[in-house]
Formats: structure tokens, sequence, C-alpha cells
């Protein structure tokens, strides 16, 4: 039986020793109520939009269905994890240029802004740039406004920023 405990404590150890991994600020964005209609009635389902981030320039959106709400959180949230990008963050925690992201019918422009300004974006634009660390920004949603497109079109955008260094590398150039 003391050696069941002592096997039990390892494996408990090694969970632990794993969890190390960075720590990620979840956002839900939006759970909605999804009925599907089969032969014998209506079936119902839950659909979440999860952003998540360290604050320090990774992000991450997912999205899942569950039959129930935290089922369906969780799923989202191991999307997220899959769908991670790392975006480059100035020294005035902005972003280093003008970026377009489109995304279906959604359109983002994001533009970077002075320090103390804040984040000027509204709905699931402004969640994924507070998850990912920028603080001084100015966003602009064009076309359809799909929570999960906007989201989606806005990892586009930030997936798209480059920064002096990187562009001076890709030239073989020296800074």
């Amino acid at each position: 039986m003391a050696n069941d405990l002592k096997e039990v404590n390892k494996k408990n150890r090694r969970r632990s020793d794993n969890s190390k991994s960075p720590e990620f600020l979840e956002r839900l964005i939006k759970i909605s109520r999804v009925s599907k209609v089969t032969k014998g009635g209506k079936k119902l389902s839950f659909r979440s939009i999860v952003v998540i981030g360290d604050e320090n320039g990774v992000v991450g959106v997912g999205v899942a269905k569950a039959n129930d709400v935290i089922n369906a959180f969780k799923k989202a949230k191991t999307d997220a994890r899959k769908n991670l990008i790392t975006v480059p963050i100035t020294k005035s925690l902005s972003i280093p240029h003008n970026v377009i992201g489109d995304f279906g019918a959604c359109k983002i422009i994001m533009r970077p802004s002075i320090e103390g300004s804040g984040v000027i974006a509204g709905g699931a634009v402004r969640t994924v740039l507070e998850v990912a660390g920028v603080k001084n920004v100015i966003a602009k949603q064009l076309g359809s406004d799909n929570l999960l497109n906007n989201a989606r079109a806005s990892i586009v955008a930030l997936s798209n920023l480059r920064t002096k260094s990187d562009v001076a590398k890709k030239r073989d150039l020296n800074l």
C-alpha cells in the first residue's frame, strides 16, 4: 500500500512539473446556444469563443461546441492553445506599425498609438489586444460585426506585424 502511494505521489509530482508552462489569461468572448433539428426533436448544444494570452505578446483564439457550457469552454481553451501566435510589442506597449487584417467579411485596421492612450477598440478586437498585452493602440472594425470573425481578423492582423530587425534580417541588412 505504501508503494502505491509513492507511485501516485510520483505521478502527481510529474504533473506539477509539467504544469510550469506559462500561465495564460483566459477571456470568454461569447457563449451561444445552438440547436440542431433531428428526427427525434431539437438537440441543444453550446458554442464558446475564447481568447487566451499571457499579456506578453502571445495570444490565441479558440472556438468549440459541446453539450454543456463548461465543456464547451474547456474545448475552446484547448483549441486556442493550438492556435497561439507571438506578437511583437514595442517599448511603449504598442504595435510596431499600421496593419490591416482580413477574415471573411471582417476587416480590422490597427494603428500604433502614443503611450497612455489605452486600447481604443471595440468588441472582440479589444479583448484580443488586451490579452495579447498591447496597451496603446487604435483599432477599427469594418464590414461584419460577427464576433468570431472579428477575433480571427485581429489575429491575422497581429500575425502580419514585423519588427525592424525581422525585416533587416530578411533583407540581409545590418541595423
